[in-house]
C-alpha cells in the first residue's frame, strides 16, 4: 500500500525525498521509481522529510517504528508531521501521537477503506484522526491520495471505525463463503446464485468484489486473511472493553484465524470459501 501511495505522489509532482521498507530490495525498487533515495535506517527519515507517511502491518511493528531511541522516525524528528495509515489499535494510535509530539512533531491517523488498486490510483476512502489543525494542514495531501475522506475526531477515534469498518466487511466475506459454500453442495448455478444475490436482500459489495473469485478459487491478495483476522480482532478487543457480546464478530474471527492454522492466511480474504466448499478445505482444522 505505501509503495502505491508513493507512486500516486509521484505521478502528482510530489518530491519523495527518500523511502524506506524493512525489504531492502523493496525499497531500492520504489526508489528508482520515484527518483528517492534510500534512507539507510528510519533515523535518516526525518532530516529529509517534512511529512512523513508510514504503512505498517501491526501493533507491534508501529510501536517500534515510532520508540524512543535513536534508531526511530522520532530521532531529530522535531517539526516533521507523521501520516499513520496502519489498521492498528486505537489506543496505539494514541501512543504515537503522545510520543510524537514529546519529540516535537505531530502525528494524525489516516485509516484506509480500500485496496491496493485505489492506493495506486489515488481513490482510496480516508478517516482520519488526529489534532483537527493537523488534519487540516495535511488535508490538501490527503486529498490527493482519496477520492474521498472523513475527518472522524481526536486521536485513536478513526482507528475505532476502520476496526468496525473492516469487522462488517469481514462478515459479510465469510456470510457469502457460506451461502456459496452451501450452493454448492445443493447443486445449484453458482453464476446464477450470484446474479440473484445481487438483485435481493443478499447484496453486498463483498459479492461484487470478492463472489467471482471465490468461485473461481482465485485468490490474489489484495487484503489478505491474516489482515482480515487482525481486525477483526481489533475490533473484539473494543468490544470486549465495552463490555459487548459480538457473536458474528467472534465466528467470523474464528474462520480467518483457523484458515491460517492451515497455511492460507497469505491469500485474500476471500480465501475464506475454501473453508466452505465441501469439496476444498471444508473439513482441515476442523
Amino acid at each position: 500500500m505505501g509503495a502505491n501511495i508513493a507512486l500516486r505522489l509521484r505521478d502528482l509532482g510530489y518530491p519523495i525525498p527518500a523511502v524506506y521498507d524493512i525489504d531492502a530490495a523493496v525499497a531500492q525498487r520504489l526508489a528508482a521509481q520515484t527518483g528517492s533515495a534510500v534512507a539507510a535506517s528510519l533515523a535518516d527519515l526525518p532530516p529529509l522529510c517534512e511529512t512523513i507517511l508510514t504503512v505498517v502491518s501491526d501493533d507491534a511493528a508501529m510501536l517500534r517504528i515510532f520508540a524512543d531511541d535513536d534508531r526511530s522516525l522520532l530521532h531529530a524528528a522535531r517539526g516533521c508531521t507523521f501520516v499513520n495509515c496502519a489498521t492498528v489499535l486505537p489506543a496505539t494510535h494514541i501512543e504515537v501521537e503522545r510520543r510524537a509530539r514529546a519529540a516535537g512533531a505531530d502525528a494524525i491517523e489516516a485509516c484506509m477503506a480500500s485496496s491496493i488498486v485505489q492506493a495506486r490510483e489515488g481513490t482510496l476512502f480516508l478517516m482520519v484522526g488526529g489534532a483537527r489543525e493537523v488534519f487540516e494542514r495535511c488535508e490538501p495531501l490527503l486529498r490527493d491520495i482519496s477520492s474521498s475522506l472523513a475527518y472522524i475526531g481526536e486521536a485513536g477515534r478513526a482507528a475505532q471505525l476502520k476496526a468496525l469498518v473492516n469487522m462488517v466487511m469481514n462478515a459479510n466475506t465469510a456470510a457469502l463463503a457460506e451461502g456459496l459454500g452451501l450452493a454448492d453442495a445443493l447443486g445449484l448455478d453458482l453464476s446464477l446464485v450470484l446474479d440473484v444475490f445481487a438483485r435481493t436482500g443478499a447484496d453486498s459489495r463483498v459479492r461484487a468484489t470478492d463472489g467471482a473469485d471465490m468461485i473461481a478459487r482465485e485468490h490474489e491478495t489484495y487484503f489478505s486473511a491474516e489482515h482480515a483476522a487482525k481486525d477483526s480482532g481489533i475490533a473484539l478487543s473494543l468490544a470486549r472493553e465495552a463490555a459487548l457480546r459480538l457473536p458474528v464478530a467472534e465466528a467470523t474471527y474464528r474462520q480467518y484465524e483457523r484458515l491460517k492454522r492451515i497455511g492460507l492466511g497469505a491469500l485474500d480474504k476471500s480465501a475464506i470459501s475454501e473453508l466452505t466448499f465441501r469439496s476444498r478445505h471444508a473439513d482441515d482444522d476442523a
